[in-house]
């Protein structure tokens, strides 16, 4: 059992704004190819989907984010994957329709039809992952086409839109990673609890409130209050990683005209990181989240609550049922899937994750002693070399290792 860690306390907005760190907490890593794909026509569409491909290896790596992230949520596995090992890994990253520099329409989400967004993407000749007339599962097909080429790795609602993915085109996985997810999301805490999560989604909230209760939520308590330890890249040996952007993106004009909301007098944050050409460290783990949070909620044309709402309805209806993961299962090829979650999740609770191991029954399936929900962030080193192992499974599985 994890030992009980007092609430950590989380920096404020105010205080992080003017951190000199703030300016580098998102970091420029250079994509090789980028792009948007129209998708969904006939399904609602055309509306464009942003992707970018980091790095020119043979080994392609698919990461789908969950609700309400943006691709530079995966910044820690782009470097490693897309800039540090660029040889051997090219990282494909999309923003999901609602997010990002990706289209928000208007209409009802769901996790099936964000996997047939991505196949689109993968499909479409500036991607060139599948072949343009790659076909979706048909039950009575009974060869598979080949080869496997495609290692996709999702969290949360990320792992519910893979999920679908591996249904539809199972035979061109080579492994499939479910990271703190779920077959569909149940209540499985008492009447109490439950009644009093709900009631809290619909209170107003400060902006320190809502960062500082989702910090408590996603990460284990120990880790925000430990220093921060992500490894930081270095402009000029790291490749085609440039120096951190200019004070002149959005969150520096927002300031200027909320200034007082926040707590921020003077031109704006930043302090006396602005122009600098390195990236700096923060104090905490949960400094650099609130820096991280507040670049992307201070960037309207890229996070909004009309995408947040549709795609957490898009999580509120996914369900797969043990019969339909199972199949997907026999499909895909049970050693080749990967399912982790953490004792500590307080997004997808536990008892989710091992639900979606019992359904699936996966090669490999790990529960986490005090890991929360987000592995990828606050377990980097270890959940970048699980999926460098995974990954070099299903190469050996496919014949190329």
């Amino acid at each position: 059992m994890t030992p009980w860690m007092p609430t950590p306390a989380i920096p404020t907005v105010a205080e992080t704004l003017k951190h000199p760190a703030f300016p580098t907490a998102i970091w420029n890593l250079e994509p090789d190819r980028k792009g948007l794909v129209p998708v969904a026509e006939g399904r609602g569409g055309p509306f464009n989907i942003s992707w970018e491909i980091h790095g020119a290896g043979p080994i392609k790596l698919i990461f789908i984010m969950g609700l309400g992230g943006l691709k530079s949520a995966w910044q820690r596995q782009t470097l490693h994957f897309g800039h540090e090992r660029r040889e051997q890994y090219s990282v494909l990253l999309i923003d999901n329709r609602g997010m990002g520099d990706s289209d928000k329409p208007l209409m009802r989400y769901s996790t099936s039809e964000m996997a047939r967004d991505i196949v689109e993407v993968l499909a479409h000749q500036t991607v060139g992952w599948l072949p343009r007339s790659f076909p979706l599962l048909d039950p009575t097909t009974t060869s598979a086409p080949r080869p496997r080429s495609l290692h996709v790795v999702g969290i949360s609602l990320g792992g519910m839109i893979a999920q679908e993915l591996a249904c539809q085109i199972p035979w061109a996985l080579s492994s499939l990673s479910l990271v703190c997810t779920a077959a569909a999301v149940e209540n499985t805490t008492s009447f109490a609890e439950h009644m009093a999560q709900r009631a809290s989604l619909l209170m107003p909230k400060t902006v320190d409130r809502s960062v500082a209760d989702s910090a408590r939520q996603i990460f284990a308590h120990a880790w925000l209050a430990a220093p921060d330890d992500v490894r930081l890249p270095e402009p000029g040996r790291t490749p085609r990683c440039g120096p951190p952007p200019p004070p002149s993106s959005p969150w520096l004009s927002f300031l200027s005209n909320n200034r007082n909301s926040f707590g921020v007098f003077g031109s704006g944050g930043g302090g006396e990181g602005d122009g600098q050409a390195r990236y700096l460290r923060f104090e905490t783990n949960a400094q650099r989240f609130v820096a991280q949070e507040m670049h992307k909620r201070l960037d309207p044309a890229r996070f909004g609550l009309k995408g947040f709402l549709l795609q957490l309805i898009a999580a509120g209806w996914h369900h797969k049922s043990a019969a339909q993961l199972r199949e997907m299962a026999d499909r895909v090829g049970r050693e080749r899937i990967l399912v982790m979650h953490g004792t500590e999740d307080g997004m997808i609770s536990l008892p989710h994750g091992q639900k979606l191991i019992e359904f699936i029954q996966p090669g490999k399936g790990i529960i986490v002693e005090g890991m929360g929900h987000a592995p990828l962030v606050e377990r980097w080193e270890w959940f970048n070399r699980t999926i460098e192992e995974h990954c070099a499974l299903g190469e050996r599985l496919d014949g190329r290792a």
